[in-house]
C-alpha cells in the first residue's frame, strides 16, 4: 500500500507540473514573427518610471511567476523547494522568451485524420547556465525545450574586486543557434557581461542571444545594457537596489547557496 501512495503522490504532481505548463504558455499567447521584434516590455504599462531607462529589459510580470518569486525570497524556504521555484520560474519565462520564435508547416496524421501542424524552424538551442547558480534555472528552461543543448559558463565572483574569473566555459560547435544565458541574479552586472563577451569571442553573433535572470539590480541593468545594448533580457523583477556588498535587495540572497544548501 505504501508504495501504491507514493506512486499516486508522483502521479499527482507530474499532473501538476503539466498544468502549470499548458496554463502558463497559453497565458503568454503565440506570435508568427521571426525570432525577435521591438515591442513594448511585459512591463510598460506599468507606473514605474525605471524601466524607460531599460528599453532591452522585458519583466515577465505573470501571476505564478510572482507567487513563485515570492516563495523564492523567503527566507525560510529550503534548498528542495527553492530549487522547484527556480525551475518552474524559468520555464514560465521562457514561455515567453521563445514566442516569437520563428515555425514551419509539419503534415502529420492524428488518431482521426491528417492535418497540418507547426513545428519550430530553428537552428538550435543552447541552454548557457552562469554556474553554478544558474543550473537551477537551466533545469526549468530544459523541460520546456528538451531538445535544446548545454554549453557551461563557470564564474565566480571575486569578493574583493566584484569582478567576475572564469574556470570553466564548454560549449557545442557554433552553428547560427540561438544562445539563451541563464542566471538567477543579474547584481553588478559584470558576470553577466563577461559571459555575454565570451560567447561573441568564439563566434556567436548578438542576434542569436537571449539572457534570462530571476531578479535584476539597476544598477547591473545599467552596466549590461551598456555593453550589450542590442542583447534582451528577461527577468522575474527588476528589483531595487544593491546594498554595500553587492548584494540584490531585497533579493533572495545567495542563489547557488539557496540551491544547494550551502554557505
Amino acid at each position: 500500500m505504501g508504495r501504491l501512495k507514493s506512486i499516486e503522490i508522483m502521479a499527482k504532481s507530474l499532473l501538476s507540473s503539466v498544468l502549470l505548463v499548458t496554463v502558463a504558455c497559453a497565458a503568454m499567447g503565440e506570435n508568427k514573427e521571426l525570432r525577435f521584434k521591438e515591442g513594448k516590455t511585459a512591463m510598460e504599462n506599468k507606473q514605474d518610471p525605471r524601466f524607460a531607462e531599460f528599453p532591452t529589459l522585458h519583466v515577465v510580470d505573470h501571476p505564478l511567476i510572482q507567487h513563485k518569486l515570492t516563495t523564492a525570497r523567503n527566507k525560510d524556504t529550503g534548498s528542495r523547494e527553492f530549487r522547484h521555484m527556480l525551475s518552474d520560474i524559468a520555464l514560465i519565462i521562457g514561455c515567453e522568451m521563445t514566442k516569437l520564435l520563428q515555425t514551419k508547416d509539419i503534415s502529420i496524421e492524428t488518431p482521426i485524420t491528417p492535418m497540418t501542424g507547426k513545428m519550430i524552424d530553428d537552428n538550435g538551442i543552447v541552454i548557457v547556465p552562469i554556474m553554478r547558480a544558474g543550473m537551477g534555472m537551466a533545469d526549468g528552461l530544459h523541460k520546456l525545450i528538451p531538445t535544446a543543448d548545454f554549453a557551461h559558463m563557470g564564474l565566480y565572483r571575486d569578493h574583493v574586486t566584484k569582478k567576475p574569473v572564469e574556470y570553466l566555459f564548454k560549449a557545442p560547435t557554433i552553428k547560427n543557434q540561438l544562445f539563451i544565458v541563464v542566471d538567477p541574479m543579474m547584481a553588478t552586472g559584470n558576470s553577466a557581461v563577461y559571459a555575454v563577451d565570451k560567447l561573441k569571442q568564439v563566434g556567436v553573433p548578438a542576434k542569436n542571444i537571449l539572457f534570462m535572470a530571476l531578479v535584476v539590480a539597476p544598477e547591473g541593468m545599467r552596466v549590461f545594457q551598456k555593453a550589450h545594448p542590442e542583447i534582451p533580457v528577461y527577468a522575474a523583477s527588476l528589483d531595487e537596489k544593491l546594498n554595500e556588498n553587492a548584494y540584490i535587495v531585497p533579493g533572495l540572497g545567495d542563489a547557488g547557496d539557496r540551491l544547494y544548501g550551502t554557505e
